[in-house]
C-alpha cells in the first residue's frame, strides 16, 4: 500500500486567500510494489522457559542414553528382587553381549550427572508450567476431547500420515496432550525414582524408595523398560516433527514462534 501526497495550489477569492485543503493524502495500491508481510507468526508458540528447558532435556537425554547404553553392555540381563548376578536365574536375557565388564565407570558418572540436570530442569518445567499456567491452558483436555470418538478420530489422522495445517501447528490435538501429560507426571518421574532406587547411598537414607518395588533389581528392571518407553516417545516425536516440517518446527522451538503465517499487501 504506497500513500501519495499531492498539493492544491493556493487561490484567492474576493480578496481572501483560502488555503483550501493544503495536503490531501490518496491511499493507492500498485501491485509491483506491494511489500509481502512477514510469514512469520508473531504470537509466541512457546515460552522461554519452556525451550530453555526442552533443549537442556534433549542433551541430558542423550547423555543418559549413551551412558545407559554402556552400562547395559556390561550386564545385560534383568533380574527380579534385590539381588541379581552371573550364574543366578535372571528375568530376561536380553540379545546383547558382556562387551563392557568392568569398565562402565565413565558411563556410571555420566548417567549420574545426566539425571540430576533432569531433575533439576524437570523441577523447573514443572514450576513454571503450573505458574504461567502451561500445562492448563495447553496440555490438560477438555471434558469434551476426551471421548472415544476423539480420540478415533485423531487416531485415524495419525495413521495417514497427513501434514497438520497452519491451525493444528498452533495448539495439541487430545492425543498429543494425554501422552504428554503422561511422559511429564508418569513416566520420567518413574524413570528417576527407579534411578534413584538403585543408589545404595541414597535408598541407605530413604529405603522405602526401594522397598516399594521389592529390591534394587526389580527398580532396575522397571527402569529399563521405562526408559524403553521414553526411547519409543522421543522416536515417534522425532517423526512427527519431521511430518510436520522439521526446520520450521526445530525454528519454533529455538525462536519461539511458529512461522505461520499468510502473505499481506
Amino acid at each position: 500500500m504506497i500513500l501519495i501526497v499531492r498539493t492544491t495550489p493556493l487561490h484567492r477569492r474576493n480578496g481572501v486567500l483560502f488555503l483550501g485543503h493544503l495536503f490531501m493524502a490518496e491511499s493507492v495500491y500498485i501491485p509491483g510494489l506491494a511489500i509481502p508481510a512477514s510469514s512469520v507468526s508473531t504470537a509466541p508458540r512457546h515460552s522461554v522457559i519452556v525451550r530453555i528447558t526442552h533443549w537442556i532435556t534433549t542433551l541430558s537425554f542423550i547423555g543418559l542414553l549413551v551412558s545407559g547404553v554402556a552400562i547395559l553392555l556390561s550386564h545385560p540381563r534383568l533380574y527380579w528382587g534385590e539381588t541379581g548376578a552371573v550364574g543366578s536365574p535372571s528375568l530376561v536375557d536380553l540379545p546383547l553381549p558382556f562387551v563392557l565388564v568392568n569398565q562402565n565407570g565413565w558411563g556410571r558418572h555420566l548417567h549420574f550427572l545426566s539425571a540430576w540436570v533432569v531433575v533439576l530442569n524437570g523441577l523447573l518445567y514443572v514450576l513454571s508450567g503450573f505458574v504461567t499456567q502451561h500445562f492448563r491452558r495447553n496440555m490438560v483436555p477438555t471434558k469434551a476431547d476426551l471421548t472415544w470418538k476423539s480420540f478415533s478420530r485423531v487416531i485415524s489422522s495419525h495413521v495417514r500420515l497427513p501434514r497438520p495445517s497452519a491451525d493444528e501447528a498452533l495448539t495439541y490435538n487430545v492425543l498429543q496432550r494425554v501422552t504428554y501429560l503422561i511422559v511429564i507426571f508418569g513416566l520420567f518421574p518413574l524413570v528417576i525414582w527407579t534411578g534413584l532406587a538403585m543408589s545404595p547411598a541414597i535408598t541407605s537414607v530413604a529405603p522405602v524408595l526401594v522397598t516399594v518395588f521389592g529390591g534394587q533389581q526389580s527398580a532396575r528392571t522397571i527402569h529399563f523398560f521405562v526408559s524403553c518407553f521414553l526411547l519409543l516417545f522421543v522416536f515417534v516425536h522425532i517423526g512427527m516433527v519431521c511430518l510436520a516440517g522439521f526446520g520450521k518446527r526445530v525454528r519454533s522451538m529455538i525462536t519461539g514462534h511458529a512461522g505461520i503465517g499468510k502473505e499481506q499487501a
